[in-house]
């Protein structure tokens, strides 16, 4: 409970950084209003100009609603989170596309629904691509997105969403269940995708060894401080660390 709390105020710190910052993003609270008068427009049939330019400005502001979370949770010092910084708000980005288009199949006739189709594919095709390049750049921070409850989820995330994808673009545009299927497989997906990623930021913030092993390693001149078997190398350790296993030589505090 304590690390759950802990985490949600450093997701409070990182929410007002961002606000402080706001200037040098585009701003994505006018999304909900230009994406409604778009949606009202095109339902009435009323206002035709004023649609086209809410939708413009909708298109233009969406992506940034869309990576604003992946935005906070970088701007925290949870090493989950925080070591993928420059590819989580790609990740969340492309999940709602996938999600999006996900939805859009779920909803649309099959005959109208080309372009949810096509932004299901984008959007799996950025998530998956930008979760496995941040996973190559954690080190052994990567290790949270792969064991436990986040590994499960993120595991199941990926299945579904490829499958998700595959499904909508091969059988998408032939079959209504094909299509609804498909995209529900894609929301599924999001859905894992994000509360994944939220249980392997709870799980790097209750290991030290998650903070202390990269902080080590970014230390000009450092060696490695994990040896082969998981021994310890970190700098300041006794002689006889090397035999002991991580944890073990004293220099990190057993959690």
């Amino acid at each position: 409970m304590a690390t759950r709390q802990q985490v949600l105020a450093l997701l409070a710190r990182g929410y007002d950084y961002a606000r402080a910052d706001e200037h040098r993003l585009v701003d994505p609270r006018p999304y909900g209003p230009l994406a409604g008068a778009a949606a009202a427009t095109a339902v009435t049939g009323w206002f035709p100009r004023l649609g086209r330019a809410a939708t413009a400005g909708a298109a233009l502001t969406g992506p940034a609603v869309a990576a604003y979370t992946g935005v906070l949770l970088a701007d925290t010092a949870v090493p989950a989170w925080h070591e993928a910084h420059r590819q989580l708000p790609f990740t969340f980005a492309g999940s709602a596309a996938a999600a999006a288009g996900g939805l859009g199949m779920i909803l649309a006739p099959v005959g109208e629904a080309g372009p949810a189709r096509r932004a299901a594919v984008f959007g799996a095709v950025a998530e998956t691509v930008s979760s496995a390049a941040a996973e190559r750049g954690m080190g052994i921070v990567a290790q949270t997105y792969r064991q436990g409850r986040a590994g499960t989820l993120l595991r199941a995330a990926k299945a579904l969403t490829v499958a998700g994808a595959l499904g909508g673009a091969v059988f998408g545009g032939r079959s209504r269940t094909a299509a609804a299927l498909s995209g529900a497989a894609l929301v599924a997906g999001s859905v894992c995708t994000r509360f994944g990623i939220f249980e392997a930021g709870l799980a790097s913030a209750r290991d030290p060894r998650y903070t202390v092993v990269p902080s080590a390693s970014a230390s000009p001149g450092a060696a490695d401080p994990v040896g082969p078997g998981g021994r310890c190398r970190l700098p300041g350790a006794p002689p006889a660390a090397a035999q002991w296993p991580f944890y073990a030589c004293g220099c990190v505090d057993r959690p």
